[in-house]
Formats: structure tokens, C-alpha cells, sequence
């Protein structure tokens, strides 16, 4: 197991959400002293899981999709699901500024260019000289810790969000699939994520 650093609770604030669908729902936002790659990470809880184990979602940044509603990916469609499924369950969404699994925006969108040319979306940043995926979820760790959370109940497709988790000490009590948001565009990107890193995803329909 990897020895965690310790961050601590900066800010605590209460913000009343509401999305272009009109659902409404409240967030206590957190921010954090102490993690490790020093970016603005936050945990927004939600809900009440006093007592249970708090459904927690590890969501990476995507401007495209969260905030422009790029239909290239599912992110914009899994962030929406998953603050009302955990509002309504109890638990915490970790927001990770960590776009384009983790090799930034400008990157993701030179690798978008070379996925048009033919590549996917794991071999188009393999092009670019980056990592397949980036992504390091020490940062996500710390936070739960911050908040007295260890053990969770894991709302996501990546088997890796699981492994690196439980690596710095998170128990993860059970794995709950997000849905499955295909459409026309994305359907490519979809297949790699489960082909090539065995999301677990039912394309089927």
C-alpha cells in the first residue's frame, strides 16, 4: 500500500446547483491544503450518507463536455448523472482538474486532430508523447481522507479508478457502473474505453 501525505479541509462552503435541465440540488463544496500536485481540486458533498457508505465519484475535468456539451465523450452526461444519483444516495463527487486524462486541454484537443486522422483516443496521446492516461488519483485519496471517508462506494466504469484507490488505502466496498451516454459521436471513443482499458461498459444497444 502507498503511503498517502495528509491534506486537510481549507474551505467549506454550501452552493446551490442547478442544471440546464432544471434539476436543482445543494453541494458543500471543499477545498484542501496539502495535495500533492498543488492544483484546485475539489469534493463536493452531497446528500446524507451519515451512517452508510457514502457513494463517491471520482470525476475528471473536461471542459468540452461538462461545460460546453461536447458530444465527443460522455463526461458532460456522467457528471450530470452522477450528482443526482449521489445527491440522492449520499456522498461525494471529487471534482479533478485533471482534463484530458491528465495531459491538459491544448493536448486533448491536438489529440481530437488525430483522431479525426484515424487514431484513438488512447494512441492519439501515445502520439503526442504522452501517456496513454495520466491520470493519478493520490490527490483523490487525500481528499476522502480529509473528510473521514474510507470506505466508499464507487460510482464509475474504470477499473483503474478502483486499483489506484484502493492502493493509498480507500476500500472499495463496491463498484456501481455509471450508465452508458452512446451516441453517434462518441461511440468510437466509447469502444476503446472498453476494449482497451476494460471499462465496463455495455455498448450493445
Amino acid at each position: 500500500m502507498t503511503q498517502t501525505p495528509v491534506a486537510t479541509v481549507r474551505t467549506a462552503v454550501d452552493v446551490p446547483l442547478r442544471f440546464a435541465d432544471g434539476y436543482r440540488t445543494t453541494a458543500r463544496v471543499h477545498t484542501f491544503d496539502g495535495l500533492v500536485d498543488g492544483k484546485e481540486h475539489l469534493a463536493l458533498s452531497l446528500g446524507n450518507w451519515e451512517g452508510r457508505t457514502p457513494l463517491v465519484r471520482p470525476h475528471s475535468e473536461c471542459l468540452t463536455g461538462d461545460v460546453f456539451g461536447s458530444e465527443r465523450c460522455d463526461c458532460g452526461p456522467q457528471f450530470r448523472e452522477a450528482v443526482e444519483r449521489i445527491a440522492t444516495a449520499g456522498g461525494v463527487l471529487l471534482y479533478l482538474r485533471q482534463e484530458g486524462r491528465g495531459i491538459g486541454l491544448y493536448a486533448k484537443l491536438d489529440a481530437y486532430a488525430l483522431q479525426d486522422s484515424g487514431l484513438d483516443t488512447y494512441e492519439a496521446n501515445v502520439a503526442l508523447g504522452r501517456g496513454e492516461d495520466e491520470r493519478d488519483y493520490t490527490v483523490a485519496a487525500q481528499m476522502l481522507a480529509a473528510l473521514d471517508v474510507e470506505g466508499i462506494a464507487l460510482l464509475s466504469n474504470n477499473p483503474d479508478k478502483a486499483d489506484q484507490l484502493a492502493d493509498h488505502g480507500i476500500v472499495v466496498e463496491r463498484r456501481v457502473p455509471t450508465g452508458v451516454h452512446l451516441s453517434a459521436a462518441n461511440a468510437r471513443y466509447l469502444r476503446a474505453k472498453r476494449d482497451h482499458t476494460a471499462h465496463t461498459l455495455d455498448l450493445a444497444g
